[in-house]
């Protein structure tokens, strides 16, 4: 704060050359805290405070921050074990009872519920196709001595393969027209063909989910 004053006394009498009035600078000590308390009541004067100081932003991030690795390793490694073997087991039972809570990410939905147990309910000649080829390539085994009879097994074979593709095509159209009856739009159709497709080219009783319907018990 720049005030005016003159200047008097020992500098005047010391034959300093000063002029009359001169410019100084009051020096003026910023407020305290026992300042703003001294008198409580005073208006401007600060509120009681929270009885602590405020902790700094290092101490705060401090406390916030947690472990990323646990302290004791080998307790949180075995309840992860434990916590996966639980969710597996789980798993494990919705795939034999169909529970949907359970089921994996693939399986779930009302629609591909729908596809399975159309599949299901359905004579697929896909199913018998692994048992066939098999006996096709253990009759081949005994008929290397025999060109002719070796070359006219593999041309069978080609023709039940040929022969189940169709049957799975002429499936998927079928289905594929009742998913669009029932659920409206083919925004959900993306994936369905394959999964219909490979189910009905498992073994009935190796599926996965299990079949929970019987042959010709199609759903509405």
């Amino acid at each position: 704060m720049v005030v005016l004053g003159s200047v008097t006394g020992d500098h005047a009498t010391a034959g300093l050359d000063y002029p009359r009035w001169v410019f100084f600078r009051s020096k003026v000590s910023p407020p305290t805290d026992a300042d703003d308390r001294a008198v409580p009541g005073l208006i401007g004067s600060a509120t009681p405070g929270k009885g602590r100081p405020t902790p700094k932003r290092k101490t705060s991030e401090a406390l916030n921050k947690r472990p990323l690795v646990p302290a004791d390793r080998k307790a949180a490694g075995k309840s992860a074990r434990e916590a996966n073997k639980e969710a597996r087991n789980r798993e494990y039972q919705a795939m034999q009872t169909g529970d949907e809570r359970y089921l994996p990410v693939k399986d779930k939905g009302a629609v591909r519920r729908y596809v399975r147990d159309y599949v299901d309910a359905r004579w697929n000649l896909g199913e018998f196709f692994l048992p066939v080829a098999m006996i096709f390539v253990v009759a081949n085994l005994f008929l290397k001595g025999n060109p002719n009879a070796a070359a006219a097994a593999i041309l069978v074979l080609y023709v039940i393969v040929l022969v189940t593709i169709i049957d799975a095509y002429i499936m998927w159209r079928k289905l594929k027209k009742k998913l669009r009856a029932k659920f409206g739009d083919d925004t959900f159709m993306r994936g369905l063909a394959m999964y219909a497709v490979m189910r009905a080219f498992q073994l009935r009783r190796a599926r996965l989910p299990k079949v929970l319907v019987k042959h010709g018990e199609y759903p509405s």
